[in-house]
């Protein structure tokens, strides 16, 4: 039997964010791996567990917590039955173990951080295509997160029809 890896899902809640934890899951997720379900949040955001935790980010948050109501408010994340389908589902057929952590500040740094941090074997970003305009002034996190992190990544790329939504 292989190692159980550990393999981050960055997870903004978009429907491309969404189609990269579909591909973890139907391609890189096996029996026994441990998902990290990685959500970076504005360095504006004011929640209650931002003082906490903005410098560590959240600690690891369980499937089950992640159910709750009180996990939503106390990040200000807003609950997505979707993804807790996918995040049970695949829990239950493959026996993964999944958490999720929450960071505040620039996604680029902050998803380049969580790999050292959380000793991720892989990483798995959606990528709305913004465009090289668009990405030259907003910056492409998928690219910066592919030129820079130490792990392993792979770039979900969403449809047109899925990009238009967001």
């Amino acid at each position: 039997m292989a190692k159980a890896r550990t393999i981050g899902v960055a997870m903004d809640f978009s429907a491309t964010s969404k189609l990269a934890l579909r591909w973890a899951v139907d391609n890189l997720i096996n029996t026994g791996d441990q998902i990290i379900l990685i959500n970076v949040q504005p360095t504006k955001a004011d929640h209650t567990r931002k003082e906490l935790f903005e410098d560590t980010g959240s600690p690891l948050v369980p499937l089950e917590e992640l159910k709750e109501i009180n996990f939503t408010k106390q990040y200000g994340i807003a609950r997505d039955s979707e993804v807790i389908d996918i995040l049970d589902t695949v829990s239950k057929t493959k026996r993964a173990k999944v958490v999720a952590k929450v960071y505040w500040g620039d996604p680029r740094e902050k998803l380049c951080s969580a790999v050292e941090a959380l000793h991720l074997d892989s990483l798995v970003i959606g990528s709305r295509g913004l465009g090289p305009l668009k990405s030259v002034l907003l910056g492409s996190v998928s690219k910066h997160v592919v030129s820079n992190a130490s792990c392993p990544v792979t770039v979900v790329k969403g449809n047109q029809s899925s990009n238009s939504k967001h």
